[in-house]
């Protein structure tokens, strides 16, 4: 059974002692190293933001100049596969024409050599006549 006397006014004084020893010795440094772990926990926070943030602008800029370089390496190879293409239709065209006139020079020399062999054929017309006739015949004439 519980008595009162001295010795519940000794425990209950005690408990109160006990009670500002550790909120003063244990409670309130764990209690500030928490606070202080807690805001150095947000400042890092905080500064892998920044820097997620600073890699994003970064690769933003990159990105775009990789675009820009990208388009002018296209653009150059657009102008000169275009510089390209002139000069070989520039080129084929010389050879088409070069062939051409290679063609109507050996046209104008077959039609010489056609109208000079039915000049001579038609010479030599009487000729082949009677030596055919006589060959067909039989007989000279």
């Amino acid at each position: 059974m519980i008595t009162m006397d001295i010795t519940l006014v000794i425990q209950i004084v005690n408990m109160f002692v006990l009670m500002f020893l550790l909120n003063a010795i244990i409670y309130k440094p764990v209690r500030k190293i928490l606070r202080d772990r807690a805001t150095k926990f947000q400042e890092m926070q905080d500064d892998v933001a920044k820097l997620q943030d600073n890699a994003r602008r970064r690769q933003e800029e990159v990105d775009k100049k990789m675009m820009l370089a990208s388009g002018k390496a296209k653009e150059a190879l657009d102008s000169a596969r275009a510089g390209a293409q002139a000069a070989g239709d520039e080129k084929l065209s010389a050879i088409k024409a070069e062939a051409d006139a290679e063609k109507n020079k050996q046209l104008a020399e077959v039609k010489i050599q056609i109208v000079t062999a039915g000049k001579d054929l038609q010479a030599n017309l009487d000729g082949f006549a009677t030596a055919m006739a006589s060959k067909i015949l039989g007989r000279s004439f």
